[in-house]
């Protein structure tokens, strides 16, 4: 049986996975439902999966500690969590515990993980990786939390910009605090008719 694979991600309601200029990494909108649902969800044995781009910008964010969502349970947890780091110009050792370097094609090395993990994998952020894994169809589940507002002018890190296009089944859905919409849905490359 092979292993369930979630690209977890946050986003504005436009699209970006982060901002410039005095956004937080939450966007100032996260609360305490949001924070015990994070922590849920990285709670239970699992492999944490990034590329090289979401390696460097955690280790940077944790090492420099000026961004106040580091210090939230669920990025502890999810940094004491067993990692796979996929990346050909990334060296070891690599400043993350628990965290194995793995060389060549990200869609055969997650394939194998696949089959071989005897726990499911979750990646959060790594949006170029995640977008050719669900090109492959490897992403067994897309769990999107959409916060509540739009950052046209400072956005940065178009969620799903070049990604091919996909259905969407909606598997769960949940609004946290009042105002974050959490959605999950099983993605299938859509099918030219």
């Amino acid at each position: 049986m092979t292993a369930t694979y979630t690209f977890d991600v946050f986003m504005s309601l436009d699209g970006f996975g982060a901002a410039r200029s005095d956004w937080s990494g939450y966007w100032g909108k996260q609360g305490p439902e949001l924070l015990d649902h994070r922590l849920a969800l990285y709670t239970p044995d699992q492999r944490f999966v990034m590329g090289a781009t979401t390696y460097r910008a955690f280790t940077g964010l944790l090492a420099s500690g000026e961004e106040e969502s580091v210090h939230d349970a669920w990025v502890t947890r999810m940094r004491e969590l067993p990692a796979t780091v996929v990346s050909s110009i990334l060296e070891e050792p690599l400043d993350w515990p628990d965290a194995t370097l793995e060389r060549g094609d990200a869609v055969e090395v997650v394939a194998r993980l696949k089959e071989e993990s005897d726990v499911p994998l979750r990646s959060h952020g790594s949006l170029s990786l995640n977008r050719s894994l669900m090109a492959a169809g490897l992403v067994d589940r897309v769990e999107v939390s959409v916060f509540p507002v739009v950052t046209g002018r400072t956005g940065v890190d178009a969620v799903f910009a070049g990604a091919d296009d996909f259905d969407l089944e909606l598997l769960d859905q949940r609004t946290l605090d009042g105002r974050v919409q959490v959605l999950t849905y099983r993605p299938t490359l859509h099918a030219a008719t």
